[in-house]
């Protein structure tokens, strides 16, 4: 499963690269180039044709393909690995809503149902958009400018990070999950990763 390419931007489109691994200048072996689709939002901020890149990958398999989808956050990854998850809404989609919208105006729009803005975005019907904000809408972080006092919180310890992941893969909501953690370390629990595991787990709802 690819997860990361580091390498020389060869070719550059509005919703697709290719990127070479392992050759480049100085090197006697000739590299490998990857054709990754990509949202707007990245192609936006890539290198010009030469430059060095990173992409966070996802990898998408099926019996009739092999697809890479390339992001330069993880913030976009992750959103759209949350799309996907989504009913009826497939990679290709999933890449036109990231597309479509801003992150930040993207996250919002979802968590406060605004069905007439997300409708706005080319593929994306009314049922679609719907369904966006059922499925997502307490799976979403509050983006900036969204939840002032979410935004002054203290950020959270890799610790503190380590058992909000293990939350969300358990199926809590985000906001949910990180409530949970910061109330349990001001409980006093040990700001070890099993013993805060276990407090927060009781206390999210």
């Amino acid at each position: 499963m690819i997860a990361l390419l580091r390498g020389t931007l060869i070719e550059k489109h509005p919703n697709q690269v290719i990127v070479e691994v392992g050759g480049g200048a100085g090197s006697s072996a000739g590299g490998v180039g990857y054709e990754v689709t990509i949202p707007v939002s990245t192609f936006s901020k890539l290198p010009n044709v030469g430059g060095q890149t990173v992409l966070r990958i996802h990898t998408h398999v099926r019996e009739e393909m092999f697809a890479l989808y390339g992001f330069l956050t993880l913030d976009e990854k992750t959103l759209f690995e949350r799309l996907i998850g989504v009913s009826n809404i497939g990679p290709g989609l999933a890449i036109k809503v990231l597309s479509g919208m801003a992150i930040e105006d993207l996250i919002n729009g979802i968590r406060r149902g605004e069905i007439e803005r997300l409708v706005r975005i080319p593929g994306v019907g009314r049922k679609t958009a719907e369904r966006m904000v059922l499925e997502l809408r307490d799976k979403l972080p509050a983006s900036v400018g969204e939840d002032a006092t979410a935004v002054a919180a203290p950020s959270l310890s890799s610790i503190e990070e380590d058992v909000m992941s293990a939350l969300l893969n358990l199926g809590c909501a985000r906001p949910a999950a990180e409530t949970a953690v910061r109330k349990a370390r001001a409980a006093g629990t040990a700001a070890e990763f099993e013993p805060l595991f276990r407090k927060s787990l009781e206390l999210v709802r």
